[in-house]
């Protein structure tokens, strides 16, 4: 009985792993495409690359930790046991994050203008938005093949 226990506790770690290592291949795959996306629409130069993709890379980091932080903070509230004030700490730390979101952002568009321009910056947030778009299609063109 030992050995079949300690063997399914094997095998879903193991099905966990290789899920884990599938879901990681698939963001990998993404951020490929989309890097090969925005670097086609905006055309950059050699130097312009190797100045503009560690600046973004970091921006994109310092946004995901943010996000998952804000993520975590309104997750881990029950609303039963909610009092006012605990309502009136988490508004405040919320605000502040946002306050560190919208600092974020402007040192990052400081750091990018030195970098490739306003215009090419302009060109960027346009990538992202089709990049996004694309990506949102063929998720959709997928669901609806596979429900045939």
């Amino acid at each position: 009985m030992k050995t079949h226990i300690i063997t399914v506790l094997i095998l879903l770690f193991s099905f966990s792993a290789i899920a884990q290592s599938d879901h990681d291949k698939q963001h990998e795959k993404l951020k490929a495409l989309k890097v090969a996306h925005i670097t086609e629409q905006l055309n950059f130069s050699t130097k312009e690359a190797e100045a503009f993709w560690p600046v973004y890379n970091n921006f994109e980091a310092e946004k995901h930790k943010l996000r998952e932080t804000s993520t975590a903070k309104r997750n881990d509230v029950d609303l039963e046991k909610l009092t006012d004030k605990d309502a009136e700490t988490l508004i405040k730390e919320m605000q502040a994050l946002e306050q560190e979101k919208v600092q974020s952002y402007k040192v990052y568009i400081d750091k990018l203008s030195k970098i490739i321009g306003y215009k090419k910056i302009v060109l960027l947030f346009s990538a992202e938005r089709t990049f996004k778009k694309k990506m949102i299609q063929e998720y959709r063109n997928r669901h609806r093949n596979d429900k045939k």
